[in-house]
């Protein structure tokens, strides 16, 4: 990653619903696999979906010869919602991760937004929309308008949760939010 001025704390949480990516973008950007919390859906599969965080996901990525950034990822599921706040303790930002493959990414991205700003309303915060190429209908100007209206101030980009340089974008972004 480039070298910009590094947050005191290096805890940084990936939130978002279930099946939205945090996983799949943490693995991407790691150095090393994650430590993870995946077990198999107690309601069985949800399309692909075969398994879900209970816990959180850990790993971490070396920002520069000195610097380690610690990767932590949210449950998305409502019952585990309880460990929001435990997770998020100490974190200099939140990449909100959301799957525009989903009918209703608005009204996600609505309920992660007040979620997280009940718990630290002042933690920065970065979006990212993962399978925008499997709904012809996502609107990004539709999830701008909603921002505005909430009146969070964040950067909003869509992104394959795969790619390592463009999780390491979300990253970039929120780093340079803070500089």
């Amino acid at each position: 990653m480039n070298s910009l001025t590094i947050p005191t704390t290096t805890k940084l949480v990936f939130a978002g619903p279930l099946g939205a990516g945090k996983t799949t973008a943490i693995a991407a950007i790691a150095d090393v696999p994650p430590v993870s919390t995946e077990m198999p859906l107690a309601t069985g599969a949800i399309g692909d979906k075969v398994s879900t965080t209970v816990a959180f996901d850990f790993a971490s990525v070396r920002l520069d010869g000195e610097t380690t950034l610690f990767l932590y990822g949210l449950p998305g599921q409502e019952h585990f919602a309880f460990m929001r706040p435990v997770v998020l303790e100490g974190a200099f930002g939140v990449v909100l991760v959301l799957n525009g493959a989903d009918g209703d990414t608005a009204a996600q991205c609505r309920y992660w937004v007040r979620a997280l700003a009940e718990i630290d309303a002042s933690l920065p915060l970065v979006i990212g929309i993962t399978q925008t190429d499997r709904n012809p209908d996502f609107n990004l100007t539709a999830l701008r308008r909603l921002l505005r209206d909430e009146g969070v101030a964040a950067p909003l980009f869509t992104f394959d949760a795969r790619d390592r340089e463009q999780t390491a974008q979300l990253v970039r972004a929120l780093l340079l939010m803070l500089d």
